[in-house]
């Protein structure tokens, strides 16, 4: 495995298997990934949680199981934030999608195995373009393993924000009559989702910028008062792990481009 670029802030956050345990619930309440039993599993999140991303990985592949979920994450919060390089986040996406795949044969019920599918394979779809990526079907897939990821836990807040911006993006891209007859993509359902997301994890970030995304590419310009004063309620959130710190500094971005 290459040497992956380090998070920008390593040593801001310091958690160790127990105090990962103690705040497991908060950490996790947008994923709804259950606790696990294995402590190399739980060695594996707290790098995660510390911005460790590639340690994460490595350890979450070696212990397997449950591993491969932290593993996969690890590895698209990395490739979607921190990897400059666009084949590398590319081959990244790909390398989950596939993995997560694998896993989610293996074990069908576990709904982190479809989402971080659908996760990967809608990154990779938007760095080869939307366009490209619902002629090549992946859409379908997206949709389906987010879909699939809620009917086995309706809690999962992220499986909810990923699949509001699923039926943003098609319909931004191609249109609310293709979207709706060939993806199965609703303006209402699109917005349904993020506020789902939102009541499931209220002090998500991520939750809010992709909101405000949504909006803007569901209802135009009209909305652009709701889509930033949703980027500064998430600007002023206070991360509690690396993943937090690196969604709100998005959240940052997005208004100083405004």
């Amino acid at each position: 495995m290459a040497k992956w670029a380090a998070f920008p802030h390593l040593g801001d956050y310091t958690f160790d298997t127990t105090s990962v345990k103690k705040h497991w619930a908060r950490l996790h309440q947008g994923d709804a990934e259950p606790l696990p039993k294995a402590t190399k599993v739980l060695e594996a999140w707290a790098h995660f949680h510390n911005g460790e991303f590639q340690l994460a990985a490595e350890l979450g592949l070696k212990a397997g199981g449950p591993g491969l979920t932290v593993a996969n994450k690890a590895t698209c919060i990395y490739a979607n934030y921190l990897e400059t390089r666009e084949k590398a986040k590319l081959d990244l996406f790909t390398e989950v999608a596939e993995r997560a795949a694998a896993q989610a044969t293996e074990t069908p019920d576990d709904p982190n195995a479809w989402y971080q599918q659908a996760y990967a394979l809608g990154r990779y779809g938007q760095g080869i373009s939307v366009a490209k990526a619902l002629a090549q079907g992946l859409g379908t897939r997206v949709k389906d393993a987010l879909e699939k990821t809620i009917q086995l836990q309706p809690l999962h807040a992220d499986a909810h924000i990923t699949l509001g911006a699923f039926h943003a993006e098609v319909i931004d891209k191609v249109g609310s009559l293709i979207g709706g007859m060939t993806y199965g993509a609703k303006k209402d359902t699109g917005l349904k989702m993020f506020q789902r997301a939102l009541k499931l994890n209220p002090g998500s970030a991520i939750a809010m910028v992709e909101y405000a995304n949504g909006q803007v590419m569901l209802e135009g310009e009209r909305r652009m008062k709701e889509a930033t004063a949703l980027y500064e309620q998430a600007a002023a959130c206070t991360p509690m792990d690396a993943m937090e710190r690196l969604d709100i500094e998005l959240a940052r971005a997005e208004l100083s481009d405004d």
